[in-house]
């Protein structure tokens, strides 16, 4: 039994997924965080505070992400959520390819994680299942739960996943524009077939890609290359593919972030990241946020309040 007045605190990565080939494969957790407490109330009420990120748009009841993936996990084992006290403050930016969703469900099973500990023991191969459900395709919250560079696929047990630690020379750069895309309109912009050719460049720039993050940065830029959504997803988003050309021109590693419109530099030390945004800031007209980031290497974490001093 949950006893009322127990906080846990949670926090949960941005990601960006397939990094230019690794379509619905693979994920990169990055050094941008949600985070939250939680916790139990007497019955079944449900406050929700938010600030930060997207605070004028989130719901403030049941149909909150976060409240939405706590219910799965309670339902998986059984039980009910009890009543809950959720204050989040959000800064994964909402709508642009930085996997805000993901972290939102994420942080909700591991809300109930942390919230059923010592009672039921939600595992990371349970977690990734749940989440998986809830988001649809693994490529964006394996890397919130694991943290690292991710290689996500489904197979009849359900998803896996294979965590990978990146390269010290790897300096990833997020160049966030100030309007988004829906992960379900980029789609809509997918083909439903592809040529055997094209299918086979990506097959081959994925491989290389796992050298290049792991042991090989110089390898970046060619690793990088796809043919299998960026160019079919240009339209809907021409500012995004001006400035992955112009950097890619340039020598850049440059890709789509998840479903976009943010761009995605893995550069090949901290000084090419700063010609990256240098560049980047020359040739758009309207202003984009650079944010130079760390691979995350923990993922999401759920402590007890009192192990924070809270």
């Amino acid at each position: 039994m949950i006893e009322p007045g127990r906080t846990v605190v949670v926090r949960v990565p941005a990601t960006s997924a397939n990094l230019g080939p690794g379509f619905d494969t693979l994920g990169l957790a990055l050094s941008v965080y949600d985070e939250m407490s939680v916790t139990r109330l007497e019955g079944d009420a449900l406050e929700i505070e938010v600030t930060g990120q997207g605070t004028e748009e989130v719901p403030r009841d049941a149909s909150h992400l976060v409240v939405r993936a706590m219910d799965h996990a309670f339902r998986a084992v059984g039980r009910t959520r009890p009543g809950i006290r959720l204050s989040a403050h959000n800064v994964i930016p909402h709508g642009r390819g930085l996997g805000s969703s993901g972290a939102a469900v994420v942080s909700g099973l591991l809300a109930a994680k942390g919230l059923l500990e010592g009672e039921v023991e939600l595992g990371p191969e349970l977690l990734l299942k749940l989440a998986t459900e809830l988001e649809g395709h693994p490529d964006n919250v394996a890397p919130a739960l694991f943290g690292g560079l991710t290689i996500a696929w489904v197979d009849e047990s359900g998803p896996q996943h294979k965590k990978l630690l990146v390269d010290r020379g790897v300096a990833p750069l997020v160049l966030v524009p100030e309007f988004t895309m829906s992960t379900k309109e980029a789609r809509t912009y997918d083909p439903q077939q592809v040529t055997r050719e094209d299918a086979v460049f990506n097959v081959s720039r994925s491989a290389l890609l796992i050298a290049a993050l792991t042991q090989s940065p110089e390898l970046l830029l060619a690793a990088t290359e796809d043919k299998l959504h960026q160019s079919y997803r240009a339209q809907a988003m021409p500012e995004t593919d001006r400035l992955v050309q112009s950097l890619r021109r340039a020598g850049f590693a440059a890709v789509v972030s998840g479903a976009g419109p943010s761009v995605l530099v893995l550069a090949d030390g901290p000084g090419r990241r700063l010609e990256a945004a240098a560049l980047a800031e020359s040739v758009t007209p309207d202003p984009w946020e650079a944010l130079p980031l760390a691979v995350d290497f923990l993922g999401g974490t759920v402590r007890p309040a009192e192990a924070l001093g809270g």
